[in-house]
């Protein structure tokens, strides 16, 4: 069965950040996922994980350009030193949570930058980012993200994240796969995660459009889920979804799953 689990950064906002975690072990989840961790201290997370029994999947590398606030340094030629900043802190993070992975970070091409440096920029980028989180047993994760929400993003696709990543040449690189936005940009996602399954380790889920919870939309996650069984996927699902509603009264649909 898939293990799903809660993206606190989008589910049980009704709560203070550290109490969206007992909320979510409450409402029957094993596991979290928060992309920007960073404004609490480790131990306070540490302290609410054990408390409620949970895993903490996945966190975000904090790659917001303080100039411009797009999130896109590692893009940036100018902004390496800093991009590697930042990736020490997630790797501080990542290891005292025990995460799974971190995704490391991407963004839409920066205004005034050609895009053949930006790509060299992002595979060193990865590199790095990928070398440092294997000295502490945590994958290196590259999302591609929809043109709709984000215009501009440089990696929006299943084939523009599996190219970068292969170019990087780094065993400890994988993909994080979003239906919500693999939907928008390509569709067929039952069989693109059927190929390619070998070089995806995290999954998050939303419905479109809206990107609400599932059953708001047109995405079959009734077969989705089931489907992930029959191919083995054995990784985290995480709901990373704007509830419609309080987080609680959209949890129907995860009943069978929980």
């Amino acid at each position: 069965m898939p293990k799903l689990e809660a993206n606190l950064q989008w589910m049980f906002n009704e709560y203070d950040l550290l109490d969206r975690y007992d909320a979510a072990a409450l409402a029957g989840f094993k596991g979290v996922e928060l992309q920007a961790p960073y404004s609490v201290t480790v131990e306070q997370i540490v302290e609410r994980l054990e408390r409620n029994h949970l895993k903490h999947v996945i966190i975000n590398s904090p790659v917001s350009d303080p100039d411009t606030g797009k999130s896109n340094i590692a893009l940036r030629p100018d902004r390496t030193d800093l991009y590697q900043e930042r990736v020490a802190l997630a790797v501080e993070y990542a290891s005292g949570l025990g995460c799974v992975g971190v995704n490391i970070g991407v963004g839409p091409l920066p205004e005034g930058v050609d895009a053949d440096d930006a790509r060299a920029t992002l595979i060193s980028n990865m590199r790095h980012a990928a070398e440092q989180l294997d000295k502490v047993g945590v994958i290196a994760l590259v999302e591609a993200i929809n043109t709709r929400d984000q215009p501009g993003f440089f990696v929006n696709t299943t084939r523009q994240a599996l190219s970068v990543i292969e170019e990087a040449n780094h065993p400890n690189l994988a993909v994080q796969y979003d239906y919500y936005h693999m939907q928008i940009m390509e569709g067929d996602l039952a069989m693109t995660v059927k190929e390619h399954l070998p070089m995806i380790k995290h999954i998050q889920i939303a419905d479109n459009p809206g990107r609400h919870e599932p059953g708001t939309g047109e995405i079959n996650y009734d077969f989705l889920l089931r489907h992930l069984d029959e191919i083995g996927y054995d990784g985290w699902v995480g709901c990373e979804y704007g509830p419609s509603r309080s987080t609680e009264d959209t949890l129907g649909w995860a009943s069978a799953w929980l």
